[in-house]
């Protein structure tokens, strides 16, 4: 614990009492949810459901920073989190007070209840039930499950100790100032919207369901593109990296120079060594967990074996390399010789051909030396000279025999099944024994052939029998006792097996990034802490997989050179691909791997916010317009200097003039704090905000837009960006070119121009073509029908009233 955090524990304010944190947390199936309540400043602290391991290491690392006073969770949790509890308990100097509350207190509908009843202060006394619901789902992200119950479970226990209850009225609920998101000090705030926008993420649905458990599998993401890991944890792994970027320095040092060690080309044999080695490496946690609560079948000493003999490799090979290179210190000090131990003593025991055949645990040979030497030596003595070497072997089979293939039998006597069970005496095969006959030994039976190997019977292997019998049991019994004996030497060095895991597949992960760098022709990002961003020829990680030539652009983000773009252009020139390329670029950097430009230089970021995509849930109950204006406020409340914000077409889920007031309002916001500006991209296609000169003048502020031509009539994408400003959102083209009939496509050209030009509308109320065909076959009757020779009839007044008119209805 840090000074820091006991000043903080012990700080203690005259007016308002001892500054107590109380903490929420939620464990389940791998994934993390808690929140916590500062009783000095009444704020409520969140964090997002978030993966975490089996050891609880993000929570470990909350609970540091943190040092929570009170530590809240149910009464049903899993096995983590009762060794996390247990291990809280057993802190000599560190002892939170730990509330355990039934189940039902953390249930999502009650959780959201408790919340709706809380007192907020900085809402208006007469705000509705609905006005409140609203500002809480803008305030804190109600799909969240286990955070949203973790906030329940808080909240009562908040009630129950009084805690930021007004004690002069008592109707009201617990009294929340704000709502603020909880990171880690070196994790890089991620929200989800942020995931689904970039596609870091992305499951689909398997063709075939019978094939995985959820009927899912990973479709075109970064996690897709960069998981080349040969093992399941490793994959597991970089998940997790994936969940919590980091912008601690040495941590992505250390995992640069190993993925830059292993891009270069002399050491690719190296990577395809420890890659096939890695494969191999089986889940160790699951076989020792199998190994202490009962005996282990076949195939875990099998998978064991396997693991421990790869990791040995990986060791051997390891200590080939650098020691320069921290993980590779770390390995060849961690792969002890306990590993040689585990794996001789495996394979000095365990019978492995045998254990196969039986499908069961199986030792060597031999079930009792002293009673096979003693036997075998007596019957040698009254063998022929030629022969040097004699066995006494056990075989536990009665009526129905299972022999070795390529085993010859001899035909055995019917009146006597005991010539297949019991001891056997085995002796070599001679040179010069070709035949039945030959095999024949005076005093021996000959029972069968096996591996050049003959088998008889003799009166000592029938004594034997006869005073000992059925040995079946026992042996089985002495294999148990034997692999006991084995599953205690194994657990006692499951430290060094841990150790390996984790190496393990932190190295995995490391040659997967490597290897998709190498694929892709990535390139090694500069890592510092200015407020600087350069990507020079940057691609997008995805789209540069699924289209034959990708255009490459540069995006440069600092002080002198802007820190605010404002991109305009055509629908479809690739706007919203530009932002997704950066974010993305940004994203890799921070979590270790290389990145698609030729050159790169990243300021780390403390957090990555977008308004790009709307993902409407039934469950949050708001308008898709309600939820980008949620994205746009989380982004402008939490955002600083080092924060990553990409704005694509905020503002078009409502009326044009509300829309690109509230963009231009938030644009010169930000432009208004100077240096404290993020690195910030606006992609819109409000052509006006910068037309009517709306933005305010800043030197932070840069105009760019994608450079398209016209072929005579068809628009060409040259997906470029340059400075400047686009005159056309050539609205016109991208219709025609989706297939909108033309004559449809030139009355909405006719519309735009009037509109902008403030001349009238006028309504055009034409007929359908079948209307036209039926008035014109009318018309065509009608004349038809007329007698010329009729003295009384006025011609011309016919044409004039009559069929001129029509024709120019149809015409």
């Amino acid at each position: 614990m840090s000074r820091d955090q006991e000043s903080r524990a012990l700080s203690i304010n005259e007016d308002e009492g001892i500054c107590e944190i109380f903490l929420s947390v939620i464990v389940q199936q791998g994934f993390i949810g808690l929140s916590y309540y500062d009783s000095q400043d009444f704020i409520l602290h969140y964090m997002r459901d978030t993966m975490e391991n089996s050891d609880l290491y993000l929570l470990e690392k909350v609970v540091q920073e943190l040092n929570p006073t009170v530590f809240i969770t149910t009464a049903k949790q899993e096995h983590s989190l009762t060794r996390f509890i247990e291990y809280l308990e057993s802190h000599p100097a560190y002892k939170p007070e730990i509330i355990f509350f039934p189940n039902a207190n953390f249930g999502l509908e009650v959780s959201r209840q408790r919340l709706f009843s809380a007192h907020l202060p900085l809402l208006p006394p007469n705000s509705s039930e609905s006005d409140k619901v609203t500002y809480i789902s803008s305030c804190i992200p109600l799909d969240s499950v286990l955070m949203m119950r973790s906030v329940g479970g808080l909240l009562k226990c908040l009630e129950r100790k009084r805690v930021g209850l007004d004690l002069e009225d008592g109707s009201a609920g617990i009294k929340i100032m704000r709502f603020m998101t909880y990171t880690l000090r070196d994790v890089v705030y991620v929200d989800q919207d942020t995931y689904s926008a970039l596609q870091i993420f992305k499951s689909e649905i398997h063709p075939s369901v019978l094939k995985l458990q959820t009927g899912e599998k990973e479709g075109l993401s970064l996690y897709g593109v960069l998981n080349r890991c040969g093992s399941k944890y490793g994959s597991r792994l970089l998940r997790q990296w994936l969940h919590r970027p980091t912008r601690d320095l040495d941590t992505l040092s250390r995992r640069q120079e190993v993925i830059r060690f292993f891009t270069s080309p002399r050491n690719f044999a190296d990577l395809s060594t420890l890659q096939s080695c890695l494969r191999s490496i089986n889940n160790i946690p699951t076989m020792l967990h199998k190994m202490t609560v009962s005996n282990p079948k076949f195939p875990v000493w099998q998978a064991l074996y396997r693991t421990v003999y790869s990791a040995l490799c990986i060791r051997d090979t390891i200590r080939s390399l650098p020691s320069s290179i921290q993980l590779f210190s770390e390995i060849s000090e961690n792969f002890t010789d306990d590993l040689f131990f585990i794996a001789s003593y495996i394979s000095k025991v365990v019978d492995f051909e045998g254990s196969t055949s039986e499908n069961r645990f199986t030792v060597r040979p031999n079930v009792d030396p002293n009673i096979d030497d003693s036997v075998a030596r007596s019957e040698l003595e009254n063998l022929d000279h030629r022969f040097s070497t004699c066995t006494v072997i056990y075989v536990p089979l009665k009526k129905s025999v299972r022999l070795p293939l390529r085993t010859k039998v001899a035909s055995l006597p019917q009146d006597d099944c005991s010539y297949a069970i019991g001891f056997l005496l085995s002796v070599p095969k001679l040179p010069t024994m070709v035949d039945k006959q030959s095999f024949e030994i005076e005093g021996l039976d000959f029972i069968f052939l096996s591996n050049n190997q003959l088998h008889y019977r003799s009166a000592q292997t029938k004594e034997l029998d006869h005073m000992l019998g059925d040995l079946h049991c026992d042996i089985l019994d002495l294999e148990m006792a034997v692999m006991r004996k084995l599953q205690a030497s194994v657990l006692e060095r499951s430290d060094c097996l841990y150790r390996v895991m984790s190496l393990c597949a932190e190295l995995d992960c490391l040659i997967a990034l490597a290897r998709a760098s190498l694929d892709h022709g990535y390139c090694c990002p500069t890592l510092n802490t200015d407020t600087k961003l350069v990507l020079i020829e940057a691609r997008h990680p995805l789209l540069d997989l699924c289209t034959p030539v990708f255009v490459s652009n540069t995006y440069i983000s600092s002080e002198t050179e802007g820190k605010v773009k404002v991109i305009t252009g055509p629908n479809s020139s690739g706007k919203s691909i530009y932002l997704k390329q950066v974010g993305l670029i940004v994203f890799m950097a921070l979590i270790g791997s290389n990145v698609p430009a030729k050159e790169a230089e990243i300021g780390l970021v403390d957090g990555i916010f977008t308004r790009m995509h709307s993902r409407e849930s039934v469950s949050v109950g708001l308008s898709t317009f309600m939820i980008d204006v949620n994205q746009m406020a989380h982004s402008l409340n939490h955002s600083t200097e080092h924060s990553l914000v990409l704005v694509d077409e905020f503002g078009k889920g409502t009326s044009t003039v509300d829309g690109l007031s509230l963009l231009i309002t938030c644009l010169n916001h930000w432009l208004r704090t100077g240096l404290r500006c993020p690195h910030l991209i606006f992609a819109t296609c409000f052509h006006s905000l910068i037309q009517l000169g709306f933005i305010s003048d800043s030197p932070l502020l840069s105009l760019m837009t994608l450079e398209t031509a016209i072929e005579g009539d068809e628009l060409v994408f040259l997906y470029q960006v340059r400075n400047g400003i686009c005159q056309s959102s050539c609205a016109a083209n991208i219709a025609t070119l989706t297939g909108i009939p033309a004559e449809m496509v030139k009355r909405a050209v006719e519309v735009s121009e009037l509109y902008r030009t403030g001349k009238t509308i006028k309504k055009i109320d034409n007929p359908s073509t079948d209307e036209k065909n039926a008035r014109c076959a009318e018309v065509l009757e009608k004349f038809c029908s007329i007698d010329l020779d009729d003295p009384e009839l006025g011609l011309d007044s016919l044409l004039k009233d009559t069929m001129l008119p029509a024709l120019d209805e149809v015409i």
